[in-house]
């Protein structure tokens, strides 16, 4: 059943970091941790899980780059990988970065609906029990959520 997403997982990895050998080992990488952590019986939402796991380990990938950036690859390592242009690279992991800024820019109970509907992929009846709100209030955070982000992105391209 796992298999089933592979492709589609590693073609959404490979267009967010702009290399495709680098989502090859982000998805390996997830497959193995919901394998490890579930073994041989699949949870609920399989795919929703390992969209969670993949884009959790491009956080932390961004992340450990953040705080390491002298352990990142420069660009002539990236240029020797096949597959993997420097500036789309680049270009993608600024543009993930830049998502991650205006995502924790974002009102606290906005945040977390927006985080749980988009990232942790859960349905809006399920993070207004969890929240304790109503669902069109749910629905409000996660529009409020998805405009930020657009005109994050849009301000981005502007000079």
């Amino acid at each position: 059943m796992l298999e089933h997403y592979y492709h589609e997982l590693l073609n959404f990895i490979a267009r967010s970091t702009g290399c495709r050998e680098k989502a090859q080992d982000v998805v390996q990488e997830s497959y193995a941790r919901v394998l490890a952590s579930h073994g041989q019986q699949l949870p609920a939402q399989p795919r929703a899980l390992l969209y969670t796991t993949a884009r959790h380990l491009l956080i932390d990938q961004h992340r450990q780059q953040q705080r390491h950036p002298e352990q990142a690859l420069d660009d002539t390592e990236l240029a020797a990988a096949p597959g993997c242009e420097p500036e789309r690279t680049v270009a993608a992991q600024q543009s993930l970065a830049r998502l991650l800024d205006i995502v924790a820019g974002l009102p606290p109970r906005c945040r977390q609906a927006f985080v749980l509907y988009k990232f942790d992929g859960l349905s809006t009846a399920d993070i207004a029990g969890q929240m304790g709100i109503s669902v069109n209030m749910v629905e409000k955070h996660i529009i409020n959520g998805m405009l930020a982000c657009k005109k994050g992105m849009a301000g981005q391209d502007t000079p």
